[in-house]
């Protein structure tokens, strides 16, 4: 059986594994900062010895783009120190780890999709303390662990972009979304979906990166013309540049990311992403 820990359980990923759960025959185990201090190693050997955890799924981040460039210390403390202290305990466990990374790893200078091995370069606070998250589980190395990197992340749950284009259709006659920064969102069921199918097949030495997110490469505000078109809204979508819309993190301007190596690797097929929007809005009641 397969006793598998989800960090961060309250968040979109985590929220979405949780409602796909009753599909896998897997033993679950969903936990929140207050239930597991994945900051406290000794905290999370006990639990996973405790629940005879073997597999751990970690989706805690902290994602605050803008905040993390001055709040700099939580940012380290859950992006990379936790990484860390999950990474030694998944080794001295012998537990598979599957970890959350980002598309902020790379400095979106780009012209074609990011491959796994590209030369990684974040800009902001942020993109490098996930970065630092990710070279702390490559050298402690525990078996059997892979990293996912994602992009442009939504869901049915929490906070997203959907959301908030959603609110600002109804709120708003016009809006101006960006234009110049491409990539592809990732519907968290989808990934969720992935990840859950995918486990019993990942069994290699050395920690393994992979990228993912939905098929298909739009701009920011392709996505929110779909949004808006989809739900039938009459608000109507300007497109500006990202120097138009100043923020205190830089964003990647090509966030593009090539998922040939898992698609090739676990033999799946990644939906298209109007097809996840679709499941998305019309789980929201917004499909029209």
């Amino acid at each position: 059986m397969l006793n598998i820990l989800i960090t961060g359980s309250n968040g979109q990923l985590g929220s979405e594994i949780k409602e796909l759960s009753s599909d896998y025959s897997y033993n679950f185990f969903f936990t929140d900062r207050i239930s597991l201090d994945i900051t406290d190693k000794e905290d999370i050997k006990s639990f996973c010895k405790t629940n005879n955890i073997n597999t751990i799924i970690n989706c805690a981040a902290y994602t605050a783009v803008d905040k993390a460039q001055s709040d700099i210390e939580n940012a380290d403390l859950v992006n990379r120190k936790a990484v860390k202290k999950l990474s030694i305990v998944a080794k001295e466990l012998n537990i598979k780890l599957i970890h959350i990374s980002t598309d902020y790893v790379f400095d979106g200078k780009a012209f074609k999709p990011y491959c796994e091995e590209f030369q990684t370069n974040p800009q902001g606070i942020y993109g490098k303390t996930k970065l630092d998250g990710e070279k702390e589980l490559i050298n402690i190395n525990p078996k059997n662990s892979i990293i996912i990197r994602t992009s442009w992340v939504y869901s049915f749950y929490g906070n997203n972009f959907v959301k908030t284009m959603l609110r600002l259709g109804k709120e708003k006659e016009s809006l101006g979304v960006i234009f110049d920064q491409v990539g592809t969102p990732t519907y968290a069921k989808d990934l969720a979906k992935t990840i859950l199918d995918i486990i019993p097949q990942i069994n290699n030495e050395k920690v393994e990166i992979y990228n993912y997110s939905n098929e298909g490469v739009l701009s920011w505000y392709d996505f929110a013309k779909e949004i808006m078109k989809m739900a039938k809204l009459n608000c109507k979508v300007n497109p500006i540049e990202t120097k138009d819309y100043p923020t205190p993190a830089k964003r990647p301007h090509y966030s593009i990311l090539n998922k040939n190596k898992i698609k090739t690797k676990f033999n799946i097929e990644i939906p298209y992403w109007k097809d996840g929007l679709h499941d998305c809005l019309k789980r929201l009641g917004e499909r029209k």
